[in-house]
């Protein structure tokens, strides 16, 4: 057993720092006061989560019912409570403060801990239908009435996913690594494990348990989603052939959305980029997908795009996101129909295919798939030379795709990485950088005029995967419809914090700041140097960054994109360089 205070305590050091490596020692000390078999309970919640992304577990809590239970258990009404938070904007500090003047007057209350903390938020996230808001209450109510004011303040935060202290899985994996091996280079082995788990809790478990040895047998495991393999960005067929000396694959880059799938007998699961379950979006896929698949069980990776059913054309990603809906989900699947593009095979029948050459992987997934109008290939052709990527990515175009994506022949699959193994080729915009950006959402500036009430202008950062921060880039405030700031300001609002994240590097005060997590796409003119972003800061000059000239948001919220998968200061190098190269 593990008191709670220990974790509460812990946070609230977290919570007074900015700084990542402070964010990492506080989180050394509480993993090596945490006993073995609470380590997993403890990683979850340090994330604001209860089990691994992939499972879906929510605990799905409206302010207005923990408002409910504050009052339950501290006495005070509820228009008090909703005062103190409107003044304040924090719930779990109002809380915290209310419970502080209710402990001065009663006897101390019993000690809670850790894992009747974690049990009881698990019993919250399963309740539903008639009678649940109740309990819900009763449940929060009877944790509040014994926790201090902090650990209220704590609890009330995983709660309502408010728990914002800039900790990333990069600085958990770099925890783990100096707590159980004393030694941060060991981090490589730790992500390796994550890589093909998605489970840091799980990883942090068998650490604490059976060190090294134990991460080391980590695998791939059915139903588990194995950590997505990344591209790296260029710019032309000339960029690509310096990078990639030898033969290589071309495949049509299509527009729709990356899935994992995963298929034993008549079992099928489907898991995003970002490691999401969306089998329930695609019931299609469930029913239909085994008649294409001769293999018992496997791990496949498709893009499943969504077609026009009377011409078969493909259409664009947004398209397809329309079938992201909890309502009226038959009717979309009706209204875009999809077809499901498989490129790639990562387990097969019991054996594992990452350390697979990618041309022997292609060859498997050739020989089991078994092509018709609703699961395809995508093609794919070898090229030797610039006039055979020209004439590839032409041909792509013209059949509705984004581009190409080039891959190396003998590289095997790294689960979780990026690099020069695959590299996305996209259409060259007339005028412009040659290539679109997903830049991550960090801060907003309120707008004016029509805007008024609205962001009117976008803070926008790259990602840095070498000190794990987002910096700067730019300020955007064109391309955006009255719909899509509507729409914005609606998922932006949930990701507000009071403060700048440890994780962002900005010289700009935005009136608000963000929660690093929502990735957009944007084009602009020319990317130029700048004292004032923090992009690839000192890579040209001294204390100069980069910026883009005239960014324009093209209109697509990557939602199925990680805010860790957004475009990084490289890649924004290397189209400086070549934007250089042809002025």
């Amino acid at each position: 057993m593990m008191k709670f205070s220990i974790l509460s305590d812990s946070l609230e050091k977290m919570e007074l720092t900015s700084k990542r490596l402070e964010l990492t020692d506080i989180l050394v000390e509480l993993l090596k006061k945490t006993p073995i078999e609470t380590m997993s309970k403890t990683i979850y919640l340090i994330q604001g989560k209860l089990r691994p992304n992939f499972e879906g577990v929510e605990i799905g809590i409206a302010e207005k019912l923990v408002i409910r239970a504050i009052s339950k258990s501290s006495g005070s009404t509820i228009k008090k409570i909703e005062s103190d938070y409107n003044d304040g904007g924090d719930l779990g500090k109002t809380a915290a403060n209310i419970l502080k003047q209710k402990t001065q007057t009663t006897f101390a209350a019993e000690t809670i801990t850790l894992e009747r903390v974690y049990d009881t938020l698990l019993k919250i996230s399963k309740l539903e239908g008639k009678g649940s808001q109740d309990m819900k209450i009763k449940y929060i109510s009877s944790l509040l009435n014994d926790a201090t004011p902090i650990e209220s303040k704590f609890i009330l935060k995983i709660l309502l996913g408010t728990l914002r202290l800039g900790i990333a899985e990069n600085t958990v994996m770099d925890a783990l690594a100096i707590a159980f091996t004393n030694k941060k280079e060991n981090r490589g082995l730790v992500e390796n494990a994550y890589n093909v788990s998605s489970d840091l809790g799980l990883v942090s478990e068998i650490l604490s348990r059976e060190g090294i040895e134990g991460i080391l047998k980590f695998k791939v495991s059915m139903f588990s989603p194995i950590r997505p393999m990344l591209a790296d960005r260029v710019k032309s067929e000339q960029e690509a052939l310096k990078r990639i000396e030898n033969e290589f694959a071309a495949e049509y880059k299509l527009d729709g959305e990356r899935a994992q799938i995963h298929k034993k007998s008549n079992k099928i699961i489907l898991f995003s980029r970002s490691l999401e379950n969306i089998t329930e979006y695609y019931p299609d896929v469930v029913e239909k997908i085994s008649e294409s698949i001769n293999a018992d069980e496997g791990i496949f990776e498709a893009e499943i795009v969504a077609v026009n059913e009377n011409t078969g054309d493909f259409l664009p990603f947004q398209e397809l996101m329309h079938r992201r809906r909890k309502y009226k989900l038959e009717k979309a699947v009706s209204d875009y129909p999809i077809t499901v593009n498989f490129f790639d095979i990562l387990y097969f029948n019991g054996n594992n295919c990452l350390d697979e050459p990618y041309q022997e992987r292609r060859k498997k997934l050739k020989n089991i798939i078994k092509e018709n109008n609703f699961a395809k290939l995508i093609p794919m052709s070898i090229v030797k030379n610039k006039d055979d990527i020209s004439d590839i990515i032409e041909n792509s175009i013209n059949s509705g795709c984004e581009g190409l994506m080039l891959k190396v022949l003998t590289a095997p699959y790294r689960a979780g990485s990026r690099g020069s193994n695959w590299l996305k080729l996209k259409r060259e915009y007339q005028n412009e950088l040659g290539d679109s950006l997903d830049l991550v959402v960090i801060g907003a500036f309120f707008g004016r005029g029509r805007r008024t009430g609205k962001y009117g202008t976008l803070l926008l950062a790259t990602y840095n995967s070498d000190s794990d921060i987002f910096p700067s880039i730019c300020k955007v405030g064109t391309g955006f419809s009255d719909e899509s700031l509507d729409q914005l300001f609606q998922i932006l609002s949930n990701k507000v914090i009071l403060k700048k994240n440890p994780r962002v590097d900005s010289s700009m005060d935005a009136d608000i700041w963000f929660e690093p997590e929502l990735v957009i796409e944007i084009v602009a003119s020319e990317i130029t140097l700048s004292p004032i972003h923090k992009t690839g800061l000192d890579y040209i000059r001294k204390n100069t960054g980069f910026a883009l000239r005239f960014p324009k948001f093209t209109g697509k919220i990557r939602t199925e994109k990680l805010a860790e998968d957004a475009s990084t200061d490289e890649e924004v190098m290397a189209l400086y360089k070549n934007q250089i190269k042809t002025n």
